[in-house]
């Protein structure tokens, strides 16, 4: 092997005196250098690109979040709040009343909204408050809310405007024929004093209120909630306050997490990443051609030297793993270069923001170690195959013929 290595690196750094093989040789290096480089960086541009459509999920969703098992809602005694308390790894938690309400507003109306009531302890939970760039936050043991800005703009609703109210409406449970829309809803007033913007599907989705107000027009007990939303501490493991909680809580609710709550999403991003590697490692196989043809090129321009390694002791494995080498050394340096200038790349990309993608906002990259092991895999062992292929091309018949 130390024979065969020594020559593979010879061949490879050494210059033919076929100008036309050292110029094929060059071309084959710098596919891979490129083609290493290419999938680097856009695999890179998609880790940023999801790490920005998250951020923006993750200002509203909770570490934790403990939903009823069955049907819509639980009890949530005095005994369990102590205990959720006194645990050292739950930071915070804020209880939600959720249900789906009917909006009207200036004799506009939005069915496809969303109370949301939240207690004193939410704003420790997410940041909410930090992302409503009309108004402010509620006021608790109020009639105030704090609408999205897709309702918002839907239903012109404007902010402090105590001159017109919003109109919230939920049906109310029972059965038999309705006589009169007062029967058939629970309705209450409430002044919008805040507009939130996190992202498209929560603007058009969420009111926030007062949980006493979702409370009152959901005809709800002091006590009953729809879910807990909880905030863990950074070093606590998730599966150990999952247990904790379950053992507070027992089977009447079913714990979930940032990914389980946002599954569609996650899939969603999970099978684009996957559909742009298998695109570009199906480009990296095409321009991997260059270093099949490139090695048996320069196995036919060192015939000669091939017989003479013969004579001398070399057996045919030995010169077909030359090659094997030559092309595998050739495929992981130019992978290795390809990750260092894709690396140069992306690192000034997130410090200077070159590329943008409006006049203020520069196209999100993101550096994963992943990302580095995955392209460096690919490209070494495709290069691997690569060379392979090419160096059993060489035959005791071919080495004898020369």
């Amino acid at each position: 092997m130390n024979f065969s290595l020594y020559i593979a690196k010879r061949y490879l750094l050494s210059k033919s005196s076929n100008n036309a093989i050292n110029v094929i040789t060059g071309i084959a290096a710098a596919s891979v250098v490129l083609g290493a480089l290419s999938l680097f960086i856009v695999l890179s541009g998609f880790a940023g690109l999801k790490d920005f459509t998250l951020k923006f999920t993750s200002i509203i969703d909770p570490d934790l979040k403990a939903e009823a098992a069955v049907g819509k809602s639980f009890m949530l005694t005095t005994e369990d709040i102590n205990a959720l308390n006194k645990h050292p790894d739950i930071v915070s938690f804020a209880q939600i009343v959720e249900e789906r309400v009917f909006i009207a507003f200036d004799d506009k109306n939005y069915p496809n909204g969303f109370i949301k009531g939240v207690d004193t302890n939410y704003v420790a939970v997410t940041a909410i408050d930090s992302v409503i760039p009309l108004g402010s936050w509620f006021s608790n043991n109020s009639n105030q809310i704090v609408t999205g800005w897709g309702i918002a703009n839907r239903l012109n609703i404007g902010v402090m405007d105590y001159g017109k109210a919003v109109e919230l409406f939920v049906p109310k449970p029972g059965k038999g024929q309705i006589t009169n829309i007062k029967q058939a809803f629970t309705s209450l007033k409430a002044i919008n004093v805040g507009i939130f913007d996190v992202n498209e599907t929560a603007n058009n989705k969420y009111v926030y209120a007062p949980i006493a107000m979702a409370r009152h027009l959901l005809n709800f007990q002091s006590q009953e909630v729809t879910a807990l939303e909880f905030k863990i501490s950074n070093d606590a493991s998730e599966e150990t306050v999952r247990e904790a909680i379950t053992a507070i809580l027992g089977d009447k609710v079913v714990l979930k997490n940032r990914e389980q709550l946002n599954d569609a999403l996650y899939k969603m991003l999970n099978t684009e990443y996957l559909a742009v590697y298998l695109i570009f490692t199906l480009i990296l196989i095409i321009a991997l051609f260059n270093v099949v043809g490139t090695i048996i090129m320069i196995i036919l321009d060192k015939k000669k030297n091939l017989f003479t390694l013969y004579n001398l002791g070399a057996t045919v494995k030995d010169i077909r793993t030359i090659f094997f080498l030559q092309g595998s050394l050739m495929t992981v340096f130019g992978g290795f270069v390809g990750l260092v200038i894709g690396y140069v790349l992306v690192q000034l990309q997130i410090s200077f923001g070159f590329i943008k993608i409006t006049p203020t906002l520069p196209y999100p990259m993101g550096l994963n170690i992943e990302n580095f092991l995955i392209v460096f895999i690919t490209i070494s062992v495709l290069g691997i195959l690569a060379s392979k292929v090419a160096s059993t091309r060489i035959s005791k018949k071919l080495i004898q013929t020369a």
